[in-house]
């Protein structure tokens, strides 16, 4: 049995609920995804906040454009089901936050912490992102 097909339009088969369809690439934004480009971010500036650590690198001229955004979660975080968590209200906020406070020709990489990215208020896990964002640029 294969499932509905999704309307063009994006409206629901039934009702006024959205399909479910998963966005995890956040508007406007590049994922990483190669080690080697964590690797190079993890080697720059970094900002810690209560709920997550920030990453941040400034390209060379001759790397891709646009700003560029990894998530990471590391067992400490908890089972997969927390990390999962963590992660997707790491991806929303900074589908949010990047594209404002974000600059283009810089890559994130956005690190979730134990027992904090999870349960933090979302608009305090906002808050601290642009925090990071200003501290990370040297905006103060």
């Amino acid at each position: 049995m294969t499932p509905p097909e999704v309307p063009l339009d994006g409206t629901a088969a039934r009702g006024n609920a959205p399909p479910a369809v998963s966005v995890c690439v956040p508007d406007g934004l590049v994922i990483l995804t190669k080690r080697a480009e964590f690797l190079r971010a993890a080697r720059a500036r970094r900002q810690g906040t209560g709920s997550m650590l920030v990453q941040g690198r400034k390209r060379a001229q001759d790397e891709a454009a646009g700003i560029r955004v990894g998530f990471t979660c590391s067992k400490k975080v908890g089972n997969a089901v927390a990390r999962n968590r963590a992660k997707r209200r790491l991806r929303e906020a900074a589908r949010l936050v990047l594209p404002k406070y974000g600059r283009a020709g810089w890559d994130y990489v956005l690190i979730g912490r134990a027992g904090e990215t999870a349960d933090r208020p979302f608009d305090a896990l906002q808050k601290d992102l642009r925090y990071a964002l200003r501290r990370i640029h040297g905006d103060s």
